[in-house]
């Protein structure tokens, strides 16, 4: 259950590369690993001023995602909706390889190999790290990524958009007077990404579809300082608190589609304790439009858009969210058999389940969806503008659509 059992996988493939020579944190890790987008896993043996290796590139490809999974690309969808379905209950151990080191104050900058990834950002980042957190009141948890800026020795700005569950969790801690316990664990198994990925209802826990991903029980082990429950096995854990109160300026921020964004004021976390294995490594994610952290996304977005498409229109086959749309905005959709109106029905089943989803073509399930060559055959050949296309304008837009204007978008269907 650990990303170590995933590392072995890949060098017994020849698919990991081992960088012995010194590399500092200052983008040379992140022009390494831009350089590295199509290849092998990269393993940085000695960043400058630091202890902990560094990994990244792990998941950059729908065979490397599928492989993390034990499974096939074409099963690979099928099996992340029948996780959903069919969650597990977690396995809890007494104690874990992430808490065989404590270590208090200052826990941050000092302790991680934090890299810098672009040139216009405030600082480095932590980019792979999947937030635990729980509601005190409701027990409502959640897992999910987020960016960290360290502000200071054991604080950081959290990049978490407004709708997102973390922050709605973190929103009602506030209004009631309290903080929001979160465990920031990093170095985990392809599962628990993938899980953290999903979009979900508010309440449903993705640790126990990671664990139906992996085909057995995740175990976890509690948090020293509170009650959360967090995946044992992960390399390191930031344990804090997110105070929805206290907020800070991040300025620009590099984004999936390539551009920096800026979404101005965002919260605070603080954090007083780091566990960790005695020799954790520190995982990654280069940031940007980049293959690995697209299609993170893409696999999980997809996913669910297929489980919630087949509710209103049974003839839906897969759904293909992938690099040409940066792993969030266009989605192909594969249908079998459709009845007369099921094409329209389905875009419009599409838009209404991520926002962030402005293109939808609908093709034959004798088309891949994910092999865009093909798509764009379907296109070329079967596609009669006059018949096919429908434009919506002022459709809701996420606050990451590089082309929104007043929060909202125009959208397209070709089907």
């Amino acid at each position: 259950q650990s990303m170590r059992a995933f590392l072995a996988a890949l060098e017994a493939r020849g698919q990991m590369t081992s960088i012995a020579q010194p590399v500092s944190g200052e983008f040379e890790i992140a022009a390494c690993l831009a350089l590295a987008d199509a290849g092998p896993a990269l393993r940085f043996d000695r960043v400058t001023g630091q202890r902990m290796p560094v990994i990244g590139n792990l998941l950059n490809s729908l065979p490397r995602i599928a492989m993390g999974l034990e499974t096939t690309p074409a099963a690979l969808q099928g099996a992340i909706v029948a996780a959903i379905e069919a969650p597990l209950a977690h396995y809890r151990l007494m104690s874990a390889p992430c808490q065989e080191e404590v270590v208090r104050d200052p826990v941050l900058i000092d302790e991680l190999p934090i890299p810098r990834f672009f040139e216009h950002e405030r600082g480095p980042y932590i980019t792979a790290g999947a937030i635990v957190a729980k509601d005190r009141r409701t027990g409502q948890t959640n897992l999910s990524i987020a960016r960290l800026m360290p502000l200071s020795a054991n604080k950081a700005f959290v990049g978490i958009a407004p709708n997102h569950h973390l922050a709605v969790l973190a929103r009602h801690a506030h209004a009631r007077g309290e903080t929001l316990d979160i465990a920031v664990c990093i170095g985990n198994h392809p599962a628990v990404l993938v899980a953290a990925c999903l979009y979900l209802n508010l309440g449903d826990d993705e640790l126990k579809i990671a664990g139906a991903l992996m085909g057995q029980p995740l175990d976890v082990v509690r948090c020293i300082g509170s009650d959360l429950l967090l995946p044992a096995h992960c390399e390191c854990v930031l344990e804090g608190i997110l105070d929805a109160g206290e907020r800070v300026e991040e300025g620009p921020v590099s984004e999936f589609h390539g551009l920096y964004e800026d979404y101005g004021a965002g919260i605070v976390a603080m954090f007083p304790r780091l566990t960790r294995r005695r020799d954790a490594l520190f995982q990654v994610i280069l940031p940007g439009y980049h293959p690995e952290h697209c299609l993170l996304g893409a696999v999980a977005i997809a996913a669910g858009l297929a489980r919630s498409a087949r509710f209103n229109v049974p003839a839906v086959r897969q759904v293909a969210v992938g690099m040409g749309g940066a792993g969030r905005l266009h989605a192909v959709v594969s249908l079998h058999e459709p009845r007369p109106g099921d094409a329209r029905k389905a875009v419009f089943a599409i838009w209404a389940a991520v926002n962030l989803i402005k293109q939808v073509v609908v093709v034959d399930d004798d088309i891949d969806p994910w092999d865009q060559t093909q798509v764009e055959w379907a296109i070329a050949t079967r596609m009669k503008p006059d018949r096919d296309l429908i434009i919506v304008p002022g459709v809701r837009a996420d606050r990451s659509e590089p082309l929104e204007s007043g929060g909202t978008i125009a959208k397209l269907a070709i089907c």
